[in-house]
This record gives C-alpha cells, structure tokens and sequence, in this order.
C-alpha cells in the first residue's frame, strides 16, 4: 500500500485547535487553562511481525511500545525500544467476553491464584524492560475485581505502573489500581479500529482536542501500516501545536493514600 503523506487537511486542523486555544486564553480564567499539552501514545501487539515491529519502534519522538509476551519477536523488539530510548510495557493478554483466545499467557477468572500470578510473572520475564502493563483484550477480566487486585499486588512489589485499555466500559482496573496505589492511567482513543488514513486522521484529531482542552490525552494504536504511516508524517508536526509526546512514567504518580503490602485495600474494608 503507497504511503500517504500528510494531509493538507492538516494545516486547517492546525488552525482551528490554535484558533480554539486563543479562544480558551482570552475566556477562561487562569487556572482553567492548562499549562502544558501533552499527548501519550502506546503502540499495542508488539511482537507478532518484525518488519512492522522495527517499523513502529522506529517512529520519532516520546513513544511507548506494549509487547505481547511468548511472540516470535517480542523480546527483540523491547530491547530495540530501549535501546532507542523508548518506554516498553507488557502488553498483557486477558480473557474476553467473546471468549475468543487472547494468545499465549492468557490471563482468565477460571486460573487457580497460584497459577494467575505465576502466568502473568512468566509473561513479565519475556517483555526485558517493562515499566509497566497494559491489557490485550482483557473485556471479562478486566470487569473482575478479584483477579485485578492480584493484578495490582503483584504489580505493587514490582514497582510497575498499570494502563487501562478500556477494552470495555465496565473495566474496574483503574479503580483497582487506585485502591492499591498503583500508578495508573486510562486510554481515551483508539486511533485505528478503522485502519483507513481517513478514519485515523479523524482520530487524531479527536485526541488533540483531548489534549488541547485537558492538557493531556492518552491514544493507543497498533502497528499497522496506516497508522505506522500516519504517525511517522503528522508526530513531527505536533511542535507547531505546542504539544509534546510523553512516556507512560512521566505522566503517573501513585495516588493518594496507596496501599501498601501490609495494608487492605480501601475498596475491602
């Protein structure tokens, strides 16, 4: 497939979210306003296909890149993302409403504890300098409070931080990992569950709104060669919005009151 280049509908997006920024100075008052713009990006299902893999860890700037574990290139690809100084995640794989296979390491409600925090170690081991955890799938377990409170004790005594894929509306994870005081984040667009340069564009400008009205705005894509296009044309233009790309790490800090590994978790008492 010919790559696009960027689109001259670009320039006109560039000028409305300017125009809308001038206008949110001139009518709100200063602490409405925020002081930076950051947008976070997480590329998922790293791991199943090199060439597009390399193609993806290679776009510019503050990128994060989730790995799925037990894949033919997974580890490969984590360290050329280090060693490019990108941030990595596991990209976890948990089961669905569907019930359709999440792949290898599959997290599901029906594993014993032992086995549930045995599995997801084992798919920690395979993704070398993760930070953090995202969920693949994950639309049941997700919904599941039991299995994320294993989920965020074990990520706790690693010092891990944990992303919300949001696979699902009535995903618990985020609060979960409040209760124990897991740093954490929530994803808020989906850049490419329509794989065309149109519907991604659209896409892209709804995180930028995100950003430009909130400050900042996490989007999760895939590395598919529409959106590997897409973003190696349009990231380096974000300077000229005053948006910076950011990791996962530099947006998160543990919430207030965090659990510790003596203590119960609020939501249990």
């Amino acid at each position: 497939m010919p790559r696009v280049s960027a689109s001259p509908l670009w320039q006109d997006d560039c000028n409305t979210l300017h125009q809308h920024s001038a206008e949110t100075v001139q009518q709100s008052p200063d602490s409405a306003i925020p002081k930076e713009k950051i947008l976070i990006i997480i590329i998922d299902d790293i791991g199943h296909q090199l060439q597009l893999g390399r193609a993806a860890v290679d776009l510019p700037g503050k990128l994060n890149f989730a790995v799925l574990p037990h894949t033919p290139y997974g580890k490969s690809l984590a360290e050329r993302a280090h060693q490019l100084g990108k941030e990595v995640l596991l990209h976890a794989p948990m089961s669905n409403v569907a019930r359709s296979p999440a792949g290898p390491g599959e997290l599901t409600a029906e594993l014993s504890e032992p086995d549930f925090r045995t599995m997801l170690s084992e798919n920690l081991a395979q993704v070398p300098y993760a930070r953090g955890v995202n969920n693949h799938m994950g639309s049941a377990l997700t919904q599941q409070r039991l299995q994320m409170g294993w989920v965020m004790e074990e990520l706790q005594q690693r010092d891990l931080y944990f992303v919300d894929s949001r696979t699902i509306n009535g995903s618990v994870a985020a609060r979960t990992a409040q209760d124990y005081g897991v740093p954490h984040l929530s994803r808020q667009v989906f850049l490419d569950n329509e794989r065309s340069h149109e519907a991604i564009h659209e896409r892209f400008r709804e995180v930028l709104e995100l950003v430009n009205k909130n400050g900042s705005a996490l989007a999760i894509g895939h590395p598919y060669p529409e959106t590997i296009d897409y973003l190696r044309d349009n990231l380096p233009l974000l300077a000229a919005l005053g948006i910076k790309l950011a990791y996962v790490s530099e947006r998160i800090a543990p919430p207030r009151g965090s659990y510790s590994r003596t203590s119960t978790p609020r939501s249990a008492i």
